[in-house]
């Protein structure tokens, strides 16, 4: 007979990654949200305390993301449960001054890009390292979930929700916040298949750029790394591997032939 405390840590212990952009350049802007980043994190401590009522197994860690960095700013396992808002709050602090001050030692000028791609990785490390932790550790929720609160839809976001099977959700009433994270994403994975959760309208495929970071249809791939550009260049700023001349004058494949069967 399998043991109690392993089927309950098989069947409903979940571990939920939280990955939050803290990027000023966003939140400073009050075109971008109409949410300030203090009622922002009030919601999301909410969110991440229900999920945590659910079962007292469940296990939370959230991950700051700035542009310049990106680092763990909260693990509930490691955590006192009295102590939780405030050591969330003092590591939040904490790492928006280290994020400021990477950007002041290297002269960063104009909008930063937040280190959204870093963050995922540090993830997917720590559920990796939770599978090789033994028999008895929470389940990862491997799908990606998404919630957006800028004027404009994330590519990037739709792409790796629709890929992984995740839920893709721009809410329109900020004040009620709290009321999506935990309707939408606080359900787990086995819950979801009995309610209706939001559907994604449409997904853009279309790549982004590593150089501008925009959302290009036709662009320049670097044979390497993959890297795409949305312009020629001499060197691939990823792996520096050197470009030959583009070649835009070049006759296409189907002149040539239609050439070669005139004559």
């Amino acid at each position: 007979m399998t043991p109690v405390t392993q089927k309950l840590y098989t069947d409903d212990v979940s571990l939920l990654m939280v990955l939050l952009d803290t990027n000023p350049f966003f939140w400073s802007t009050s075109k971008s949200t109409s949410l300030s980043f203090s009622n922002f994190l009030s919601h999301v401590l909410a969110f991440l305390n229900s999920v945590l009522l659910l079962n007292q197994f469940n296990q939370v860690v959230v991950i700051a993301t700035g542009f310049n960095t990106c680092d763990y700013v909260y693990d509930s396992s490691s955590s006192p449960t009295n102590q939780r808002a405030e050591t969330l709050l003092r590591k939040f602090e904490e790492f928006v001054v280290k994020d400021e001050q990477l950007s002041k030692e290297d002269s960063v000028h104009g909008i930063g890009n937040s280190l959204l791609s870093g963050s995922l990785s540090m993830a997917l490390c720590y559920i990796q390292r939770v599978f090789r932790s033994g028999s008895l550790h929470p389940q990862p929720r491997v799908p990606i979930d998404s919630c957006v609160l800028g004027v404009q839809h994330s590519a990037f976001l739709q792409q790796a929700s629709y890929i992984t099977g995740g839920v893709y959700l721009k809410p329109q009433q900020l004040d009620g916040l709290f009321q999506y994270l935990s309707t939408v994403f606080g359900t787990d994975l086995h819950s979801r298949r009995f309610l209706q959760l939001p559907k994604p309208v449409g997904v853009d495929f279309r790549a982004s750029c590593f150089c501008h970071k925009n959302t290009i249809d036709m662009g320049y791939i670097c044979s390497v790394c993959l890297s795409i550009f949305c312009k020629h260049h001499k060197k691939c700023s990823t792996c520096g591997s050197v470009f030959g001349q583009a070649q835009t004058n070049a006759p296409s494949t189907s002149n040539q032939k239609r050439k070669t069967a005139d004559t």
